[in-house]
């Protein structure tokens, strides 16, 4: 067994998410992957990936043994650009993750710079707004809004974000504009759920102090970007995140209310694998995209 292609054939496999999938990438024949799959795994004598019908997951000691894989991966290809010289001008792949509406107004503009400087590196760029599993998807980077649950990662900070309530001038025309948060008490609100404290939204209000204010929505969606339309159409006033309302607010679409409340700052950070030597072209876009999304990062409020 040639160790080293089966550990290429594992990782391909666990971040393309299927056999058929990695066979298509790498080009080879579907019956090799899996037999190379199956050598892996009697070598070491556990599962490293459970199968069924629907779907593919990694056992806990194939989580373990993908993350030892890669950095294995990445030391060799880099130890053989030192060897061909090619260490000086950056080459290879960086999969970043972003939020989708962050991603497309603050990291696309980013990426595309980094890209015209550095021809010899391509990028994978996946805006969702779920929260990725960096190992089992194969993501280098990931820019993350709000506190960290992946402890085992390292973050470079970039900046904070605040949260914005707004509603549109239509809606505020026929009902007085709320001057406290315990005012929202008596107006309807629209929800962007993040189970299970969506429903709650603390103020750090200047002159009042912090204050949660347990909202009653009228309406709870599960976008930040379908709470805004709705907020546009009059419905109700949303908060969300600055950058989420900014192009509404810029068009006059939303104003802003309480804006001395809306002063929590929330934590924008880039995340990478605690690598102990990480791929220069992955330091370089940190320290590239580090300076542009600090500035960013206020500008969108």
């Amino acid at each position: 067994m040639d160790k080293l292609r089966a550990m290429q054939v594992f990782s391909t496999v666990a971040r393309a998410g299927s056999l058929s999938a990695a066979a298509r990438e790498m080009d080879t024949p579907l019956t090799n992957i899996s037999r190379q799959l199956s050598q892996l795994e009697q070598h070491l004598g556990l599962a490293l990936i459970t199968r069924s019908a629907r779907r593919m997951e990694l056992t806990p000691e194939g989580r373990e043994y993908l993350t030892a894989c890669r950095l294995i991966i990445d030391d060799i290809d880099q130890a053989e650009a030192r060897i061909s010289g090619q260490i000086s001008d950056l080459n290879g792949t960086i999969t970043i993750t972003a939020p989708e509406t962050f991603g497309k107004i603050h990291v696309l503009p980013i990426v595309t710079d980094f890209l015209e400087q550095h021809s010899n590196i391509d990028i994978r760029l996946l805006l969702q707004d779920r929260r990725v599993d960096m190992i089992e998807e194969g993501v280098d980077l990931a820019v993350r809004i709000g506190a960290l649950r992946d402890s085992g990662h390292l973050a470079t900070f970039i900046g904070s974000q605040r949260m914005v309530t707004c509603a549109a001038p239509s809606y505020l025309a026929k009902y007085p504009t709320p001057q406290k948060p315990s005012d929202l008490n008596s107006h309807v609100c629209i929800c962007f759920a993040a189970p299970p404290s969506g429903l709650r939204w603390t103020y750090d209000h200047s002159e009042h102090g912090r204050k949660t204010i347990r909202v009653r929505p009228r309406l709870t969606v599960n976008s930040a970007e379908a709470a805004v339309s709705a907020a546009v159409n009059g419905l109700g006033i949303t908060r969300v995140i600055g950058y989420q309302a900014a192009e509404a607010i810029a068009k006059g679409q939303l104003v802003p209310v309480i804006p001395k409340a809306d002063n929590t700052g929330i934590p924008v950070n880039i995340l990478r694998w605690p690598n102990r030597t990480a791929p220069r072209r992955v330091t370089a876009f940190i320290e590239f995209a580090s300076v542009r999304l600090r500035s960013n990062s206020h500008a969108a409020l």
